[in-house]
């Protein structure tokens, strides 16, 4: 864990979230400040910063984001109509908070542009 990185401080309890989805490697809650009917932000439970620091030894982390993604869309009753996941890397790539997490946005038709 990070020290004053926001999405640890959720893992580990410390900010409450409305928690969707959970296993040994991810955690899954809704996101406060949704851009779709359904968006939920999945987060592993190891602080990585950003998709470049994704290494073979945190590759897991990743494939249970994967996992949770297929799992929240049944869940949410998304799985047929589709869905789009989202992880944003670094600053131009309009990453926020410095730990890797995904994006799960459904529940409607969502637009195509990156919204410039």
């Amino acid at each position: 864990m990070a020290d004053n990185c926001l999405f640890c401080s959720i893992v580990k309890g410390e900010i409450p979230c409305a928690r969707i989805y959970e296993d040994d490697h991810v955690l899954a809650f809704e996101d406060i400040h949704p851009m779709a009917p359904v968006h939920v932000v999945v987060v592993p439970k190891r602080h990585i910063s950003t998709f470049m620091d994704v290494s073979d030894d945190t590759m897991a982390y990743l494939m249970s984001m994967m996992t949770a993604a297929q799992k929240i869309a049944k869940l949410k009753a998304i799985d047929e109509k589709g869905f789009r996941t989202v992880i944003n890397c670094k600053e131009e790539g309009g990453q926020v908070i410095f730990h890797l997490h995904m994006h799960l946005l459904g529940g409607c038709k969502l637009r195509d542009d990156l919204g410039q």
